[in-house]
């Protein structure tokens, strides 16, 4: 009877590792996430209401966290205005180029820290981070949050730059 409980004991040891064990249903699952994320931007470009809101999550979130120095304010953008606005016509292009994206995936999870600079046309608008976390559905990821930082002044590499 002792040699029980050191058996189920054995076995929850042995078996919490293979638990943890990353995904391996997908061989590349942050080639989708990214592929989602570039979606976003080149919908954007085309002003294509339509492929934008196709990456988004139906619960999908939008804020800019904004504030001097360690403080923040959060500002909520509702999904559907945000695809509204990317819908309307307007005479530039939103160009909205990225960078040294870090992407993190954990099974159905992903996350993504996405350093970029706006230009409407070829005017410098504004630059930040944008941080994403996405789900992973049978039709593919989808963006479930981001949350975005706004600033005058970013180190943005030259091949990402347009003139100011």
């Amino acid at each position: 009877m002792p040699r029980l409980p050191v058996c189920l004991a054995l076995a929850f040891l042995l078996a919490a590792p293979a638990g943890a064990q990353p995904d391996s249903s997908d061989a590349a699952p942050e080639a989708g996430v990214r592929a989602t994320i570039d979606a976003l931007f080149d919908g954007m470009r085309a002003g294509d209401s339509t492929a934008v809101r196709a990456v988004f999550h139906e619960d999908a979130r939008l804020h800019t966290a904004s504030g001097p120095g360690e403080t923040s304010a959060v500002q909520a953008t509702p999904i559907d205005a945000f695809v509204e606005a990317v819908g309307r016509p307007h005479e530039k292009v939103w160009d909205e180029r990225i960078w040294n994206v870090e992407i993190r995936v954990d099974g159905p999870l992903a996350s993504a820290w996405v350093p970029y600079v706006f230009y409407r046309g070829d005017e410098w608008s504004h630059c930040g981070v944008n941080a994403l976390q996405l789900i992973r559905r049978a039709d593919g990821w989808r963006i479930l949050q981001i949350t975005d930082t706004r600033h005058q002044e970013c180190s943005v590499p030259p091949a990402v730059q347009k003139s100011r």
